[in-house]
């Protein structure tokens, strides 16, 4: 079953997907991982590649929904493209350990990518991120990420979007470019910043190593990105992902999520690129969970202040590279 079903209540649309029950779990063996070289057609010669999920959450031709819909229940075929990206070819390691002409690569990659798939009239967002970690509830640990071209707005976008749409009618600017002003005037909360970029753990951090990354213009997508903007890209990126290893002294994992303009279009002068990670350490030995508040009310619980996980990061190396 492969189908797009409407929440009447939260007024979203939920991906309902029950072959991917079957996607195999590979953490620790490399001859049995499929995200290595020469295997499921993947050369063996590649230094990134990317390709169309085989467990796909949404299709190019997905198949026609199960059930009938009606005005309440409302159904839709799912209908869109997810694609894998390998970051490299050898089965161990990360992206943080990846070289910084590789990161840069990746970054042209994903801009292809970004393009290519928002070249479609089928879809409207090109969504962009990686699961790290077990503690998120990664099946590959081969260094990779995803992609997930969707028929629609995803919530979380959609909301952001309206915010920034509300503020700039009302006061003419725009709301992330007010954020990072704010943040680079206070300065507690700003990790490393380049040319191009500033990290920082915002004020309203909903977990305790929130970093989100902005560009220092106002850019709405990586199609905004010239040649040196992706190079500091790479960098800021690079950098912030090694002071998460040396956080602790281990493979930090994280949520990497890409929020950029959608791809329907429309105007969205009032957006603002930027990428958010969402770590679920909160200490050395402890992880955050998503429990009864958050994942019930919608409402987060940080137990920690910004600026002194700011700090912690901030005082961590690398300070470039």
């Amino acid at each position: 079953m492969s189908e797009l079903r409407w929440n009447p209540v939260l007024e979203e649309w939920v991906i309902t997907a029950t072959h991917r029950m079957e996607r195999p779990v590979v953490l620790s063996d490399p001859k049995a991982c499929p995200l290595c070289p020469g295997v499921l057609e993947i050369p063996g010669d590649f230094e990134i590649v990317s390709f169309e999920n085989r467990f796909p959450s949404l299709q190019r031709n997905p198949p026609k929904p199960d059930l009938e819909d009606d005005e309440l229940y409302k159904i839709r075929e799912a209908k869109g493209i997810c694609e894998v990206v390998i970051y490299s070819p050898k089965h161990d390691g990360s992206l943080a350990e990846q070289s910084l002409q590789q990161t840069y690569n990746l970054v042209r990659v994903w801009k292809d990518r970004y393009e290519e798939l928002g070249s479609h009239d089928f879809i409207d967002y090109v969504f962009i991120f990686e699961n790290k970690g077990e503690a998120i509830g990664v099946t590959m640990s081969h260094p990779h990420g995803q992609i997930y071209a969707f028929p629609f707005i995803p919530p979380k976008i959609q909301k952001e979007l309206d915010s920034s749409k509300k503020y700039k009618d009302e006061k003419g600017k725009c709301l992330f470019c007010e954020i990072l002003r704010k943040e680079k005037e206070d300065g507690r909360r700003i990790i490393i910043e380049n040319d191009s970029f500033t990290a920082f753990i915002p004020f309203y951090a909903r977990f305790p190593y929130e970093v989100h990354i902005f560009p220092n213009k106002h850019l709405l997508s990586l199609s905004d990105f010239d040649d040196k903007t992706q190079m500091d890209f790479a960098r800021i990126l690079k950098i912030v992902l090694m002071k998460y290893d040396n956080l602790y002294g281990f493979s930090f994992q994280y949520m990497m999520i890409m929020h950029q303009k959608p791809t329907d279009g429309k105007d969205y002068d009032h957006y603002h690129f930027h990428v958010e990670f969402y770590p679920p350490h909160r200490s050395a030995t402890k992880l955050k969970y998503l429990a009864g508040c958050e994942s019930g009310a919608g409402s987060f619980i940080n137990d920690s202040a910004a600026e002194d996980k700011a700090k912690e990061l901030r005082e961590k190396p690398p300070f470039d590279i």
